[in-house]
């Protein structure tokens, strides 16, 4: 056993003893979490119906952002089976969340175990990451093709289009999901089902305008700093990127994964997904465990860290330089050509 392995054995080790979900902290997150959410999204539709400034409307969308992200992240809990300590009431809660996030709980579930066995591995880039091609690969592009990733990789493709893409086609519609994957098609049926019918019964109590404007800032916004989170968790400079033959899934979590850095009350909203990489170590600590499993040891301290500042730079990175060992931004044209 090596001296990196033996060190992150002990690593997961000392996060056993928090992978045990408890229901009434699960419990009271759930419901502090629902109740506000269901109430601020009503008293947001209603103060259009008051006839409100929608300015004033759209102040409302910041906390309900929040709460939606936090909802998810109890979505997610459920799909690593982390959540509760009984796994039907875990795949209930999932498929109900599933609903107000218009993430298909099955389908979900199964790409993002996948993104949690593949996470900085160069051989298999594929569902639940950022695309990332290495320098290496885009100098090999053509033009047109260096232009369409570089497109993709703009901030306003990532951060604003993604999220409309993401809502409402990708989740809807998921074509590159194998239809040899019956449950996860059966989860996307079904969610679309579950959300027309709610959809329904809204349009019938507020009206088409009035879901629209609720719905549309508060999935743009929730949405990109969604992707944001997700995207800073990975991609930083000294990030983790290897080869099949050499790619190590102890050293994945623990180099790949960064410690994002927050105030108190952004862990709060985010349901301490910034603890990432003790995450990505042992996913079946339940979020409202990550802070206190970082914080009981410091070598579960020693993770890259990001404060909100430091993350900032990262929107410039676009490519794993192999040879260096890092993420990097473009290649400038003049060099490329050279």
């Amino acid at each position: 056993m090596t001296q990196e392995t033996a060190i992150e054995t002990s690593l997961r080790r000392l996060c056993q003893s928090f992978a045990r979900p408890k229901r009434g902290r699960a419990t009271i997150q759930l419901v502090t979490s629902a109740i506000p959410f269901t109430l601020l999204w009503w008293l947001m539709a209603k103060s259009i119906e008051w006839g409100w400034n929608y300015g004033l409307t759209l102040l409302i969308a910041a906390p309900l952002c929040g709460l939606f992200i936090r909802l998810f992240i109890i979505q997610h809990d459920c799909g690593h089976g982390s959540y509760f300590a009984s796994r039907s009431t875990d795949h209930a809660v999932g498929a109900v969340l599933g609903v107000v996030t218009l993430f298909p709980y099955g389908y979900w579930k199964k790409t993002h175990a996948i993104h949690h066995a593949t996470s900085g591995n160069l051989d298999r880039r594929e569902f639940g990451d950022v695309r990332t091609f290495t320098l290496a690969e885009y100098t090999a592009l053509s033009p047109w093709r260096q232009f369409m990733y570089r497109l993709y990789r703009s901030s306003f493709a990532l951060f604003l289009v993604g999220p409309i893409y993401q809502f409402v086609l990708k989740h809807r519609f998921p074509f590159d999901l194998p239809f040899a994957w019956k449950k996860e098609w059966a989860s996307v049926i079904w969610n679309n089902v579950a959300i027309a019918l709610v959809g329904w019964g809204l349009v019938s109590r507020f009206g088409w305008k009035t879901l629209l404007m609720v719905e549309l800032p508060v999935l743009v916004l929730a949405g990109a700093l969604g992707i944001w989170l997700f995207y800073v968790q990975h991609q930083f400079e000294d990030a983790y990127w290897e080869r099949q033959e050499t790619w190590d899934a102890d050293a994945a979590a623990i180099q790949g994964s960064s410690f994002y850095d927050l105030p108190r009350f952004l862990h709060w909203f985010t349901g301490n997904i910034g603890f990432h990489h003790i995450h990505h170590l042992a996913s079946k600590i339940p979020n409202y465990r990550l802070r206190e499993c970082f914080y009981s040891s410091p070598l579960l301290q020693k993770a890259p860290r990001l404060s909100i500042r430091a993350s900032l730079k990262c929107a410039r990175l676009k490519l794993w330089d192999e040879q260096n060992r890092r993420l990097v931004g473009f290649p400038r044209r003049a060099k490329l050509a050279a």
